[in-house]
């Protein structure tokens, strides 16, 4: 077996697990605020506690793989972390007590703090996987194969929220433990050149720290406004779950969609200016969400500001693959990953107790506040670099 052809069929294997997580992860991002606020009949403040807890635990988990995965292997660290999402969906289905869902909560990462298609549930397994694909692509091609990832992921997401409308919310659980499982079964014949580097420097230290600086502020506001977004249309409208799995499933599939369009946006515009124009727009128009009662309105931007926060995700996961060495990536990813979460779950709790104090705009304008200064820290730290990697890309292009 040649080399590219070999490549080629790990890839496949990484595409067979990710799409079956994918369908499990979009099942429960809709199934497990029904959950809570209607099935067991807690607050929303609860809801933004457990959702806090799961992205404490998520963020935890990512650092020691992230770790694992550079000093340890690529593929062990990987089937250890992806073991949890199907255990923490069985957990949830086996009990309603809140100290289990909490456990099924912090086992699954059901933090709901990123995009369907950015691994919002189980994401502790995220930065592994971008590892992965970055090992086993040429960085001309990379953005390519993110985007075709994150894709799959979302779309399949999507398929998943349309298949929870057909279960009940508890039953939801059970059918994604077995589709997670499932999933596994393509870790198994993954044969994969670990890059072991030193547990103890990091040489791309600097780099590393620009983007968890931040990520630590897109964390902040993807916590603010994204576990949110369906108990927004809940609180507010009314919306019962299998209309709102049809309106998830949409919004979903924009979203994926949107990560076709990166390859284009990298040519042209750079990774910074491809962040500050998608999610500039998203910010003003989630500032628009709560400031008006239309719901035909509020569909659109329920459909749309998930995919303008998304539609850049490929080209800066590739800009961080290829700012620091390979064997650092896990931890670069990681690290970015445990800052990003870390602050989600300040905005979590935020959210949680503004809506439980019937205060639901303030962390939408919070939001757009936040995501300004976080487009300007961009320019600050990667505008000047990524002028230059945009100027020499247009001059080699035939």
């Amino acid at each position: 077996m040649d080399i590219v052809s070999g490549q080629r069929r790990q890839i496949f294997l990484l595409i067979f697990f990710r799409s079956f997580r994918s369908v499990a992860a979009g099942m429960v991002t809709l199934a497990f605020p029904y959950l809570i606020l209607k099935n067991l009949h807690f607050s929303s403040l609860t809801l933004g506690f457990i959702y806090t807890a799961a992205t404490l635990a998520t963020a935890g988990l990512g650092l020691l793989c992230g770790f694992l995965a550079d000093v340890w292997g690529r593929k062990k660290t990987l089937i250890f972390i992806s073991v949890l999402l199907p255990l923490g969906c069985g957990t949830a289905y086996l009990s309603q007590h809140l100290f289990w869902i909490y456990a099924a909560a912090m086992l699954g990462g059901f933090s709901a703090t990123g995009a369907l298609a950015g691994g919002g549930v189980g994401g502790a397994a995220q930065p592994i996987q971008s590892a992965l694909i970055a090992d086993l692509t040429a960085p001309e091609d990379r953005t390519f194969y993110f985007s075709i990832f994150t894709f799959i992921s979302g779309a399949l997401a999507a398929v998943g929220i349309l298949l929870a409308r057909f279960f009940s919310a508890q039953t939801d659980f059970l059918a994604a433990t077995v589709i997670s499982a499932v999933g596994l079964l393509g870790l198994i014949p993954l044969r994969l050149k670990d890059h072991i580097g030193s547990a103890k420097k990091l040489q791309g230290k600097k780099t590393i720290g620009k983007f968890a600086v931040t990520g630590l502020l897109n964390g902040f506001s993807q916590g603010l406004i994204t576990p949110f977004l369906v108990p927004f249309f809940v609180i507010v409208y009314h919306v019962p779950r299998p209309q709102m799995a049809i309106y998830g499933f949409l919004s979903g599939l924009l979203g994926a969609a949107a990560m076709l369009a990166a390859p284009y946006l990298e040519r042209t515009l750079g990774f910074v200016y491809s962040i500050a124009v998608t999610r500039g727009i998203g910010a003003f128009l989630l500032i628009l969400l709560p400031a008006q009662r239309n719901f035909i309105l509020a569909l659109a931007i329920y459909f749309l500001t998930p995919a303008l926060r998304v539609a850049a995700l490929p080209a800066q996961q590739t800009a961080m693959t290829e700012f620091v060495p390979g064997e650092e990536r896990g931890r670069a990813l990681a690290l970015n990953q445990v800052a990003r979460l870390g602050s989600s779950s300040a905005g979590t709790v935020f959210t949680g107790a503004m809506f439980n104090l019937e205060e639901i705009g303030l962390p939408f304008y919070l939001y757009g506040a936040v995501m300004a200064v976080n487009i300007g820290l961009y320019f600050f730290f990667f505008g000047e670099g990524a002028k230059k990697k945009r100027e020499s890309k247009i001059e080699l292009a035939p």
